[in-house]
């Protein structure tokens, strides 16, 4: 399959949102994939994981989230490159994903390779949080979504995004670590007894063996390959289920 990339700049209310763009080449619209990245930034590796979902027939946009801050920031995992890091992630805030995610979909809706009324979304770590959010704020644009290891997906903020789960319509997938410092166990209990209790289509599902970042090939000392393409299975399947 031939396939048409680009780094496009998504031009936002708070900026320009650097943004790599993916998606097969002909055979008409292909349905919306938006990718948020995890909390180590936009790089290769994730282009290369957009190129994967592209290749199974979908439109992926994958923004670099810390324009605002930094553009193009990617840590090195150094101690003064993590504390960075981390700021920038903690400077994040779901309004301002919201944002991003209304200009990625006005970017969309005007290019002819996308079909914009089917959309799903994915995110890892720092951005399981936010495709969960925005599954309940889009909830007649948002077919389906993944939090991978998602982080802070049930806390004691007033914004915390397990509060608006009620209104979510389409479905959407958990997958965890089974030892993730991240998102501790008892985190993952606490959500399945707060949805359980709602009318709304999900799965949670801890794979075994493994810790934070095991879906990474370059995450040395984390990469689980079998549980890695398990992820990429259900992941693809549940694109397949809600997209076409």
């Amino acid at each position: 399959m031939i396939m048409i990339e680009k780094n496009e700049i998504i031009k936002t209310s708070d900026g320009n949102m650097d943004t790599f763009v993916v998606h097969p080449d002909g055979g008409g619209k292909f349905s919306l994939v938006v990718f948020l990245m995890d909390a180590p930034g936009k790089r290769e590796e994730l282009h290369d994981m957009a190129r994967r979902i592209a290749s199974s027939g979908y439109y992926v946009l994958l923004p670099d989230l810390y324009y605002r801050f930094e553009p193009g920031f990617v840590t090195d995992f150094t101690e003064e490159s993590r504390k960075i890091m981390f700021s920038y992630m903690h400077s994040l805030t779901y309004n301002m994903i919201i944002r991003d995610f209304e200009s990625l979909l006005n970017y969309a809706e005007n290019d002819s390779f996308s079909d914009h009324s089917l959309v799903g979304t994915v995110g890892y770590c720092m951005s399981g949080p936010f495709v969960f959010r925005l599954a309940a704020e889009f909830t007649d644009v948002i077919k389906c979504a993944a939090s991978i290891h998602g982080v802070s997906l049930l806390t004691k903020d007033i914004d915390s995004p397990h509060l608006f789960a009620k209104k979510i319509k389409g479905e959407i997938y958990f997958a965890y670590a089974e030892n993730d410092s991240y998102a501790p166990t008892q985190m993952i209990t606490d959500l399945n007894n707060y949805l359980k209790n709602l009318k709304i289509n999900y799965n949670i599902e801890i794979y075994p063996g493994t810790g934070h970042g095991f879906v990474f090939p370059q995450r040395k000392g984390m990469y689980n390959k079998n549980a890695s393409e398990k992820h990429w299975d259900k992941l693809i399947d549940l694109f397949s289920r809600n997209l076409s």
